[in-house]
């Protein structure tokens, strides 16, 4: 059986929207990592969303902008190849691929403490040690799925993704009708940012590390292959994921602040009292059991996402034979990159469980987190740097000062902070950026190792076959590879 071709006019704008959005995570996002940001913003949280908000959606913007144009299964790889040179969009692709490696380990640890933790608490005698079954049967499910075919796999990401947004907007309207008159539109300004982080400074730093929480709103653009009139369909998912996304981040976050009070904010978190669990157990009673399920549900459908943005960026890299060959062989019932699914998901599971068992859980997701957010924003840096190469050197487009120099000049601006707190790189005036500690730390050179390998490969590629790297820019659905006809044999 030979095909070199994903299954066309698969899904719709339904589909690929919730890949965007299930890629966000935005019920673990809201219970776990937009917290994160509450010791710099405080009671002022909801303001430091917004901000990063309105940051995320200049490279939402840049992207779409490429994705109207160069719509491919490639989406980050053909991106940069085009706008910045092949070299470029070779090295996004195998640092884009090690994102979707990173996603399924990153929330199945997530997976895994969450629902051991719950037990332990509920059952008299659980482990709470016992996390990684929880995990293993979670990235079995989107296997299946990701085996399954887009339909399945994306269709599965929309019920998810319904549901988990479904509890949270439940939650946050009861939370609102609680707080009563103690509703306040003053968590919109910097009055309650703690002292250590007060007015501005703290609303900024606040949005830095929230803006980890819109990481993988361009998740439908790998799949523009698959889509119908993806021209449209991609950009259309990409810009209304992040908007509609993050009015619900900002509506959430103001749910929570004024019911827990503002003044006391800046302790609340991802575990206990002070928590979403927390606030649902103490005020709802059984109403807990949906939020921490909102919580399980969001895990698997970001992993799902995840597999989706791997296994399509491996397989068109594997179909032009810049990566190996074997990654193109397509499933000949589903049409589903299978080869590019059980690798990845291999991997994935290595690094869960390996980085698990070694440290904890808890630790492993910390690392995890880290080095996605590493190679992540990275590739978002570069996306709106492609904008503007690929705008400004194009004879069929008429460059526009806003959408293709302002517009990603602003992405890249409002990026390098997040980059660099990530990192933990020390950047002037930027005082909540703290070096990162071990095991965390390990992270940087980890992802550096990664690279240093993505280049020595590129090198190889350049000596014995250049036409693989050129063709990176070639893999999408108007301008066909010329060695994209290469037979795959299933």
């Amino acid at each position: 059986m030979t095909e070199t071709s994903l299954r066309r006019d698969a899904v719709g704008l339904r589909e690929v929207l919730f890949q965007s959005i299930t890629d966000m995570a935005p019920g673990a996002a809201v219970a776990a990592s937009i917290p994160a940001g509450v010791a710099f913003a405080g009671g002022a949280l909801p303001l430091a969303v917004v901000f990063a908000l309105i940051a995320c959606l200049f490279s939402a913007w840049s992207i779409g902008q490429l994705a109207s144009e160069l719509p491919a299964a490639g989406s980050m790889a053909t991106y940069a190849a085009r706008g910045i040179h092949p070299a470029a969009g070779f090295l996004v692709a195998w640092g884009y691929v090690l994102v979707g490696w990173l996603i399924p380990p990153l929330v199945l640890l997530q997976l895994g403490f969450t629902i051991a933790g719950t037990l332990n608490s509920e059952i008299s005698g659980y482990p709470a040690g016992l996390w990684w079954p929880w995990s293993i049967a979670g990235a079995l499910v989107v296997l299946a799925a990701g085996y399954a075919g887009v339909r399945t796999s994306a269709r599965m990401g929309t019920i998810l993704g319904v549901f988990e947004i479904a509890v949270f907007a439940i939650m946050a309207v009861l939370l609102i009708a609680h707080a009563g008159g103690h509703n306040t539109g003053a968590v919109f300004t910097t009055r309650y940012t703690p002292h250590g982080f007060h007015g501005l400074s703290g609303v900024i730093a606040g949005s830095v590390f929230t803006i980890l929480a819109f990481g993988g709103f361009e998740g439908a653009a790998p799949l523009a292959e698959e889509a119908r009139n993806p021209r449209r369909t991609i950009p259309v998912a990409i810009l209304l994921a992040t908007l509609t996304i993050g009015v619900f981040y900002v509506f959430t976050t103001y749910a929570a602040d004024v019911a827990f009070g503002p003044g006391r904010f800046a302790a609340f978190g991802v575990a206990g009292h002070a928590s979403w669990e927390g606030l649902a157990r103490s005020l709802y009673g059984l109403f807990w059991i949906l939020v921490f399920l909102a919580i399980v549900n969001s895990t698997i459908a970001n992993a799902n996402a995840g597999v989706n943005v791997s296994s399509r960026t491996s397989f068109a890299m594997g179909r032009i034979r810049a990566f190996p060959s074997f990654l193109a062989a397509l499933n000949p019932r589903h049409k589903s990159p299978v080869n590019a699914i059980v690798v990845g998901t291999g991997i994935s599971l290595a690094i869960m469980l390996g980085l698990g068992i070694h440290y904890t859980p808890e630790v492993a997701f910390g690392m995890v987190g880290t080095a996605l957010v590493i190679v992540l924003v990275a590739v978002y840096i570069l996306m709106n740097v492609a904008c503007i190469g690929f705008f400004a050197r194009s004879d069929r487009h008429k460059f526009k000062v806003v959408s293709h120099l302002i517009v990603p000049v602003i992405g890249i601006v409002v990026f390098i902070p997040a980059w660099c707190s990530g990192a933990g790189i020390k950047i002037p005036g930027a005082s909540f950026i703290t070096p990162l500690t071990a095991p965390y730390s390990y992270m940087g050179p980890a992802v550096a190792v990664w690279m240093v390998l993505g280049v020595a490969y590129l090198i190889y590629l350049y000596l014995r076959d250049p036409q693989r790297v050129l063709d990176v820019g070639l893999v999408h659905i108007d301008e066909p590879s010329p060695t994209a006809g290469h037979k795959v044999t299933t």
